[in-house]
C-alpha cells in the first residue's frame, strides 16, 4: 500500500477520482432513495409520524456505523473501511426497494444506515488526506461529487415517477462497483493520541455543521413530501424539490475555492446563512409548488459550502497551529468524531421537522429557517488557524 506522500501527482489525481466517486455514490444512493420517500409511505401506509420514527433509526445507526469507523480506525485504514460501507450500501438497497413486507425494508433501512455512517466518515477521512497532500483546498468539489450524484439520483426518481419501487434496486450496482475504485491508502500506524487538540474551536466549527445538515436534511428528505402534502404538486413531480437543489448546491461547490479565496470563510458562511434563512422564508409562505421550488434552489446556492468547508476547518484546527502535520491518524481520528456532528444535524433535520411539522410542513420548515441564522456568530470559528484572509 501506498500513502500520499510517496504518491506523484498523477497518481494522487487517480485516488482522487476515486475518492470523488465515492462521494458521487452516497449522493447518488441517498438522493435516489430519499426522493421517493412519499412512494415508500404510500405503498406501507405510513404517517408522517412513523416516517419519521423509522428516519430516526436509520440517522441513529449512520451515527453508529460512523463511531464503529473511528473505532476500527485504531487497526483498519480508510480505504478499507469504506469499502465496507459501499459493499453494505449495494446489500441494503435491493432489500428495501423490492421488500415484500413491511418487517424487511425496515431491515433494509436498518443495514443502508449503518453503511451509510461508514461511508460518511471514511469519505471525509479521504478527502481531509487528499487535500493535505495537494497541500491547497480541495475539499469542496468532493463536495460538489456528491451533489452531482445526488442531482443524477433525484433525475432518476423523476424518470421513474410513479413506478414500482423495485425499479431503484439497480442503484445497488453504482456502490458495488465504487468499491474495487484505486482508493488512497494509509500506511501509517492509526494514532490513539489526540492530546492538545484544540476541542473548543472543533467544537464551534461542528455546531456549524449542525446548522447546515439540519437545513440539509429537512429539505432532502422533507421536501418532496411537502410538495406532495401541503402545495398538491403532481406526484410524478415531487422529486423537483430535490432535483434544483441540488444543481443550485453543485453549481455554489464548484466555485466554492474560489468565493473562499476571495471574500474570505467568515464573509461566505454569513452570506450562507442569510440567503439560507431568505430561502426558506420562500418555500415556508410559497403559495404554489413551483415557488416552492424556486425556494429549494435558491437554498441549494446559499448553503452547499458550508459542510466541505467545515471538515477542512476541524481537520485545520486538528493538524496544529500552522495547520500542517504528518500524523494522519490523528486527523483521521478527529475527522471521524467531527462527523457526528452530521447526525446531530440529520436528526433535527430529519425527525425534528417531520414531528413539528405532523400537522404541516410548513410549520416543519420554519424551525430551520430560524436556526440557521446562528451561523452568523459561529463563523469566526471556522478561520481558526488559518492563513492569509479570513474575514
Amino acid at each position: 500500500m501506498t500513502s500520499a506522500t510517496s504518491l506523484d501527482l498523477g497518481a494522487l489525481a487517480v485516488r482522487r477520482r476515486a475518492a470523488q466517486a465515492a462521494f458521487g455514490t452516497q449522493g447518488l444512493v441517498f438522493i435516489g432513495l430519499t426522493s421517493r420517500l412519499p412512494h415508500f409511505r404510500d405503498h406501507y401506509g405510513l404517517s408522517d409520524l412513523a416516517l419519521s420514527g423509522l428516519l430516526l433509526m436509520m440517522v441513529l445507526l449512520a451515527g453508529g456505523g460512523s463511531v464503529t469507523a473511528e473505532r476500527l480506525a485504531r487497526r483498519l485504514d480508510s480505504a478499507t473501511m469504506l469499502r465496507c460501507g459501499l459493499l453494505a450500501i449495494a446489500v441494503a438497497v435491493p432489500v428495501l426497494t423490492t421488500a415484500p413486507a413491511l418487517g424487511v425494508f425496515v431491515a433494509g433501512m436498518a443495514v443502508y444506515g449503518v453503511g451509510l455512517g461508514v461511508v460518511d466518515a471514511c469519505t471525509n477521512m479521504q478527502a481531509v488526506a487528499l487535500e493535505h497532500a495537494y497541500a491547497r483546498p480541495i475539499l469542496p468539489s468532493f463536495y460538489g461529487a456528491w451533489t452531482l450524484g445526488g442531482a443524477i439520483g433525484a433525475g432518476i426518481s423523476l424518470a421513474l415517477g410513479d413506478g414500482p419501487l423495485w425499479g431503484s434496486a439497480f442503484l445497488a450496482v453504482v456502490p458495488l462497483v465504487v468499491a474495487g475504485a484505486p482508493l488512497l491508502a494509509r500506511v501509517q500506524a492509526p494514532s490513539d493520541d489526540t492530546s492538545g487538540i484544540p476541542w473548543r474551536p472543533i467544537v464551534l466549527v461542528g455546531l456549524g455543521m449542525v446548522l447546515f445538515y439540519m437545513v440539509d436534511t429537512a429539505a432532502q428528505t422533507w421536501g418532496p413530501t411537502y410538495l406532495d402534502d401541503d402545495l398538491n404538486a403532481p406526484s410524478g413531480l415531487v422529486a423537483l424539490a430535490t432535483f434544483p437543489y441540488l444543481v443550485a448546491s453543485l453549481l455554489t461547490r464548484f466555485a466554492g475555492d474560489r468565493l473562499v479565496a476571495r471574500y474570505g470563510v467568515v464573509s461566505v458562511l454569513r452570506v450562507s446563512a442569510i440567503v439560507g434563512a431568505g430561502a426558506l422564508a420562500v418555500v415556508v409562505f410559497a403559495p404554489t409548488w413551483p415557488v416552492a421550488v424556486v425556494g429549494f434552489a435558491i437554498l441549494g446556492a446559499g448553503v452547499a459550502v458550508i459542510a466541505p468547508l467545515s471538515f477542512s476547518a476541524a481537520a485545520r484546527i486538528a493538524a496544529g497551529p500552522d495547520g500542517v502535520t504528518t500524523d494522519r491518524a490523528r486527523v483521521d481520528a478527529v475527522i471521524a468524531r467531527f462527523n457526528q456532528f452530521n447526525y446531530v444535524g440529520a436528526l433535527l433535520g430529519s425527525v425534528m421537522t417531520g414531528v413539528v411539522g405532523a400537522g404541516t410542513l410548513r410549520i416543519g420548515f420554519a424551525v430551520p429557517m430560524v436556526l440557521i441564522l446562528g451561523l452568523l456568530p459561529l463563523a469566526g470559528a471556522f478561520a481558526h488557524g488559518r492563513r492569509g484572509r479570513a474575514a
